[in-house]
């Protein structure tokens, strides 16, 4: 599996009643794929996967492969856990997805060596190929460069999912010599990413003017560095945006707000964005055009 391009990590739509909304997933999959995005994840973060029921992850994972398999396109679906055997068992079972995004061991602080070790573990045992969640700040685990190259030279393993909360020394050097499969995991930051050698990006924020992200991927590819900054500082304004308050409520206001999806509802622990992060990002995507 080579990962590049766009990969729009779908939100999970609630009907009134709070039940997921399947025909308004149906709908967003389908357009983030009519404006180029390369494939879709399932349950991400911004599914809020923690929130859904078994039968719930199911019906979303069912809606989402199939319009993968209408669309001839990859699913990425969230999986694993800070278990090895149990997230093992889970990913052995995995059956009509392309790959699993499985996140660094979180909270529990393993070590790289036990990080290492627990991906050559799941690699072994998975149905499909793994896409590695590297995000520190939420996992808590700090891996070096040396160790994500390990990982990446893992087999069954198709990349990383780079949300390191920035750019560092560290980033370029893990860029440097141009390695297959990483993809930019951080909204704001993502235009640089690419112009350091990243192959794509998993982004939040491209549910909104897909294209536009889709063009932006383009532009770095080809070496058109004007258009690409020109387009990249845009859409990381409007990335800033929709993560002003905690993802995914602002972009889910932001698509109720375009009649995408039948309400902004987010379960709790999360809270639904205010009228004024929700009108701030309908303002900075129509300047995006």
């Amino acid at each position: 599996m080579e990962l590049q391009g766009i990969y729009v990590p779908l939100v999970t739509p609630f009907d009134e009643d709070g039940s997921v909304a399947a025909d308004a997933l149906d709908g967003l999959a389908r357009t983030v794929l009519d404006q180029g995005a390369a494939g879709l994840v399932a349950l991400g973060t911004t599914g809020e996967p923690a929130t859904l029921d078994e039968d719930e992850r199911r019906t979303v994972t069912e809606v989402c492969a199939r319009v993968c398999r209408e669309r001839g396109v990859p699913l990425i679906v969230g999986a694993g856990s800070s278990d090895t055997r149990r997230s093992a068992r889970q990913l052995a079972g995995l059956t009509g997805v392309d790959a699993a995004l499985v996140t660094v061991p979180a909270f529990t602080r393993p070590g790289e060596a036990g990080v290492l070790a627990h991906f050559e573990h799941l690699a072994a045992h998975s149905a499909v190929p793994l896409v590695i969640y590297h995000i520190p700040y939420r996992t808590g685990q700090a891996l070096s460069t040396a160790t994500l190259r390990s990982l990446l030279a893992l087999p069954g393993v198709a990349g990383i999912k780079y949300a390191a909360g920035g750019i560092d020394e560290d980033t370029v050097e893990l860029l440097a010599d141009g390695p297959a499969g990483v993809m930019g995991g951080d909204d704001a930051v993502f235009s640089p990413l690419l112009a350091l050698g990243a192959a794509g990006g998993v982004l939040a924020s491209a549910h909104l003017a897909t294209d536009r992200f889709v063009e932006l991927v383009d532009a770095w590819h080809k070496g058109d560095a004007v258009r690409a900054r020109e387009l990249g500082h845009r859409l990381a304004a409007l990335s800033g945006s929709a993560f002003a308050e905690p993802n995914p409520s602002v972009i889910k206001g932001v698509l109720h707000a375009q009649g995408r999806i039948p309400t902004a509802a987010v379960r709790l622990p999360l809270l639904p964005a205010g009228e004024a992060s929700v009108g701030r990002a309908l303002e900075l995507l129509a300047a995006v055009g």
